[in-house]
């Protein structure tokens, strides 16, 4: 557990997730793949029940699609509308909280570690964990569980996005500080990630049934 968000720690992060895009560069995003339409609430609460969702091999029902449900705090990547119908929203973590609601909450890093464990651990669960297709060059996964995560990139309300094609961020309920919280990311490698990032950070968001 770390005991400080240190500008060391941040630096190695960034350069981590640059090492992802430039290794997986090269392509063109050709728009991921299904949409995920459902349950989309006009700035409410969210219809989570009207999502796929299925039980892992951890014993826990999750999503099994990025959630696209309009709230405060949520965009689209590059306020493009098209990359909500394909990848999903982008919520900031004070957002995705609220979002997953109604017998669903966001899933805890103890949650996210109990996952990725029971898929084969850290070092390949991306492999098992990642959809068939949506993934820019080469980094399309096997999708062995039926999770089917999806690249959605990153981004800022400001107007700065990131990453989409080749990236996916997921965030967990858990704090580091009072302005930060962690993630799980996955990129065009088999591994899955483990980092803290400021709490108006947008990044993805899969919900766990209570």
């Amino acid at each position: 557990m770390r005991t400080q968000f240190s500008k060391f720690a941040f630096t190695a992060a960034l350069m981590l997730a640059m090492a992802f895009t430039f290794s997986c560069s090269g392509g063109d995003n050709d728009g991921g793949g299904d949409p995920n339409n459902g349950g989309t609430g006009g700035g409410g609460s969210c219809n989570i029940s009207s999502y796929k969702n299925k039980k892992m091999p951890d014993g826990k029902t999750w999503m099994t699609e990025n959630l696209n449900c309009k709230v405060a705090g949520s965009e689209c990547y590059g306020k493009d509308e098209s990359n909500c119908n394909t990848y999903g929203r982008l919520y900031t973590w004070e957002a995705a909280k609220k979002a997953c609601s109604g017998g669903w909450h966001l899933p805890s890093n103890d949650e996210w570690n109990a996952l990725v464990t029971s898929v084969g651990g850290e070092v390949t669960a991306g492999k098992y964990l990642k959809a068939t297709s949506g993934w820019n060059s080469g980094g399309n996964g096997e999708d062995t569980y039926g999770f089917s995560a999806l690249p959605g990139g990153s981004g800022y309300s400001g107007g700065s996005f990131d990453d989409v094609g080749y990236l996916g961020y997921w965030w967990s309920a858990s704090e580091d500080f009072s302005y930060s919280a962690d993630i799980r990311d996955m990129g065009c490698i088999v591994y899955v990630g483990y980092d803290g990032h400021g709490k108006g950070l947008l990044v993805s968001v899969r919900c766990v049934q209570d």
